[in-house]
């Protein structure tokens, strides 16, 4: 394991300092302003973001292209584990706040029923944070309606201290007697249970093993925006977990649903007390999996996408604001790393979340002081700033590049998407839309932040799942700032800050359009981004 992670932290650090290199060649010339220094100031705390990119990237590809079952090169089994009768008791827990229970229940009574053949081994249940009395009634009658096996349980507490972990860590606290692991799911969550019974079974050939994280997909999504941004995230996280897994192996992730945690070593270690201000903790997936396995207890990924799946924000404004709520839950970590209990690659762990955010505010100020150097870029040469560009879209978007690579190459899984053709279309509409949905994100996570960084109180707001349109006059409400800053840094720089300044010139039409119903009936009649649960069975 010591290569391995040698290898991924000279990829990465290679990679910044090649990136940090073009983006002296494009300063110097001309002489070192301030702006210039501030520019390169920013590119060196984004670059090592990029260089991790491409670290997981690239063992994540190789191994996808070669190895004949990838999830089992990256967390090995004994031969015939798959046929393992199923020995522990596993309590499945859907954690839900003020949700549709219509769209929660067909998924979990179609799990419940496909695992009913193992009798007493499963046992479902709704863990409800639900503070409105009337909701709560409503989610207790239509379980008790939709439970067509009888195999769902309900418990709802009268406080949601904690949040989501809060909830996990008080059922497994008093109510999950009996049960030896728990499989956690959000309230947007689906399970096969063939996915189920593999989680089981490596827990049973590992008796070591405190969490199991399986990878997620998307659900089939008709309208515009969950659809395309899926079709990137899958390809993406496929060849990111492979080789995160490959390099970090027993220090692996858990993101706090579709995963399997075995429920004394979980309650014993991973109960999270309050930040020193007094504040919750809110993104406790994380810390979750680094003191699990700071107390010696395995932590690793099942990469395997087939048979996990969760839903997707419908629209920008609700992508918008959950990454919010995730920056906050991330940027809380940088109170943590100190603290005792946690091993090296578990503080990494943290340290890698904290970047996925923290460049926001860098990116955006590459943009601000480039207009103030823009008679000074001028003298920059066209090649290393060509360069610098292509780079730059190289590396951040590798994994799903790479992804997109393994499937043109691969002719069975390029067939599960309705072939090459097919697939490329999907692949080309969804990095456009990449491009363009990241541009407009970066100042308003730059916004999110100083909002925290001036007293304003994070928390876990009740999500709409449900599919809308964006009005002309919210989409422009919402989005005009973004058009605004767009105007004043792109007009000074010119054509070559478009990589950064497209997405933000074109705000308010983009949100408008992505959740445009004309436009997603027309990615859907097309297949355009399909993913193979959406499309029919190939035959045989």
């Amino acid at each position: 394991m010591l290569i391995r992670r040698i290898v991924f932290f000279a990829t990465a650090l290679a990679t910044a300092a090649v990136i940090l290199a073009l983006c002296v060649a494009c300063l110097a010339p001309g002489g070192w302003t301030l702006p210039k220094m501030l520019i390169l100031l920013c590119f060196g705390i984004i670059s090592p973001w990029l260089g991790i990119c491409v670290g997981n990237a690239m063992p994540g590809f190789l191994i996808l292209m070669r190895a004949h079952h990838p999830p089992r090169y990256v967390l090995p089994l004994p031969v015939g584990f798959d046929t393992n009768q199923i020995t522990l008791r596993t309590a499945l827990l859907v954690t839900i706040r003020n949700e549709d229970m219509t769209q929660v229940l067909p998924g979990l009574n179609r799990l419940v029923d496909a695992l009913a053949p193992h009798g007493d081994r499963f046992a479902a249940w709704i863990l409800s944070d639900t503070q409105d009395p009337a909701l709560a009634a409503l989610e207790e009658h239509l379980i008790g309606q939709g439970g067509q096996s009888g195999g769902l349980r309900y418990r709802r507490r009268q406080a949601n201290t904690g949040f989501k972990a809060g909830n996990v860590m008080d059922f497994l606290d008093h109510h999950a007697g009996g049960c030896d692991l728990a499989i956690t799911l959000d309230a947007d969550s689906e399970m096969s249970a063939g996915a189920v019974l593999t989680l089981v079974r490596i827990m049973q050939a590992n008796p070591t093993m405190g969490i199991v994280q399986h990878l997620t997909v998307g659900k089939p999504a008709s309208a515009a925006f969950p659809r395309l941004f899926q079709f990137g995230m899958r390809a993406g996280m496929r060849v990111w977990a492979t080789g995160q897994g490959w390099w970090q192996g027993d220090d692996g992730p858990y993101w706090g649903h579709n995963a399997i945690l075995r429920i004394a070593p979980f309650r014993a270690h991973a109960r999270l007390e309050p930040l020193p201000n007094g504040a919750a903790i809110l993104s406790h997936d994380q810390v979750e999996a680094a003191r699990m396995r700071g107390a010696g207890w395995r932590v690793c990924v099942w990469a395997e996408e087939d048979g996990s799946l969760e839903a997707n924000p419908p629209a920008l404004p609700e992508y918008l604001h959950r990454d919010s709520r995730w920056l906050a839950g991330n940027l809380q970590y940088i109170h943590l790393l100190r603290l005792p209990g946690f091993r090296a690659m578990g503080r990494w762990q943290l340290v890698q979340a904290i970047l996925l955010f923290a460049g926001a505010p860098f990116y955006t100020m590459v943009l601000i002081f480039g207009a103030f150097a823009a008679g000074d870029l001028a003298q920059a040469p066209a090649g290393p700033v060509a360069a610098l560009i292509i780079l730059w879209l190289l590396t951040l978007y590798s994994p799903k590049l790479c992804g997109y690579a393994q499937v043109l190459l691969s002719p069975a899984l390029a067939a599960r998407y309705g072939g090459r053709a097919q697939f490329a279309k999907g692949a080309a509409a969804e990095l456009l839309f990449s491009v363009l949905m990241d541009a407009i994100a970066q100042p308003t996570k730059t916004l999110a932040m100083l909002r925290l960084a001036l007293g304003a109180k994070p928390g876990w707001l009740p999500q709409n799942r449900i599919d809308r349109g964006v009005t002309w006059a919210e989409a422009t409400r919402l989005f005009w700032p973004h058009t605004l800053f767009g105007l004043l840094t792109a007009i000074p720089m010119g054509p070559a800050s478009l990589p950064w300044t497209a997405g933000l010139l074109l705000a308010i039409p983009f949100c408008v359009w992505t959740s445009d119903p004309a436009l997603s009936d027309w990615l859907s009649r097309r297949r355009i981004a399909a993913t193979p649960e959406e499309l029919p069975p190939l035959p045989g």
